[in-house]
């Protein structure tokens, strides 16, 4: 399959990505397989996406939750709508070291607030999300990038244990990098889009006594929260989409990884 270059899509703005993601979106299946595709050549992570290994890529394009109109108060349901009006999509590659997520994500009004990393960036901004966990243990890990270059690694034992404060204090060397077409944080413009990189080191996967290669059972979900004053509501998106209204901890809705090696 042909996938379109992600440097043109830069160059070429809202318009090109919105008819990218609706081409060449994957379609869902229960469950989702998310494809990442083994690169021999190190990435740059500067959050550009414009190295030719992300053109190799498929894409993996956001939704709403499927009962997300049916749940929106009736007064705002013909504001809000049925589609996602800012969409954008995420791509997956691997090698020896790391697993690297990179996405590109139309946007009116980037900001974001939080000025320092293990913060809860999702109530402070746009936020890119990423949820990794093992199919043969209860644990898993949640990721976030955010357009200022700074990101939060939360590790969750079991979904059912105390979610607080101390989930943040597991060490994970996560790198991100982030790029922003317009300008950060000024509600009085608007802006084009956002795009970011981030490595996932293999040997964090693997502490715990997971192996992480082709064949093993690793689940992933990717999400995104998208605040704009252009937008009549926050939009809450994911890949695998979400059965209900978002709620991205149900990990029987995560994607199946699948580790591609040519």
């Amino acid at each position: 399959m042909h996938y379109f270059s992600l440097k043109s899509l830069l160059a070429a703005g809202l318009a090109g990505l919105l008819s990218g993601c609706s081409t060449f979106c994957l379609q869902n299946r229960n469950p989702a397989s998310v494809k990442a595709v083994y690169t021999a050549t190190p990435l740059q992570l500067d959050g550009n996406l414009a190295e030719a290994a992300w053109q190799t890529a498929p894409p993996h394009c956001l939704q709403l939750g499927r009962g997300v109109y049916e749940k929106t108060p009736l007064a705002m349901q013909s504001s809000v709508g049925k589609v996602l009006r800012e969409p954008g999509e995420y791509r997956l590659l691997w090698d020896d070291h790391y697993l690297y997520v990179g996405a590109i994500f139309p946007d009116s009004d980037v900001h974001a607030y939080g000025q320092e990393d293990q913060l809860p960036h999702f109530s402070l901004g746009d936020v890119a999300e990423v949820f990794v966990k093992p199919g043969s243990d209860t644990y898993y890990w949640e990721l976030y990038a955010t357009p200022a270059n700074k990101m939060t690694t939360y590790f969750i034992p079991g979904r059912g244990c105390l979610m607080n404060d101390l989930l943040t204090s597991s060490p994970f060397e996560l790198k991100v990098a982030a790029q922003v077409q317009g300008t950060l944080n000024n509600w009085h413009d608007q802006d084009g889009s956002w795009s970011m990189e981030m490595a996932i080191p293999r040997k964090e996967l693997e502490k715990y006594g997971a192996k992480f290669g082709p064949g093993q059972p690793w689940r992933i979900f990717l999400a995104r929260y998208n605040y704009s004053r252009y937008l009549p509501s926050k939009e809450l998106s994911s890949f695998p989409q979400q059965a209900e209204t978002p709620n991205f901890h149900i990990i029987e809705e995560y994607g199946i990884l699948e580790l591609i090696k040519p």
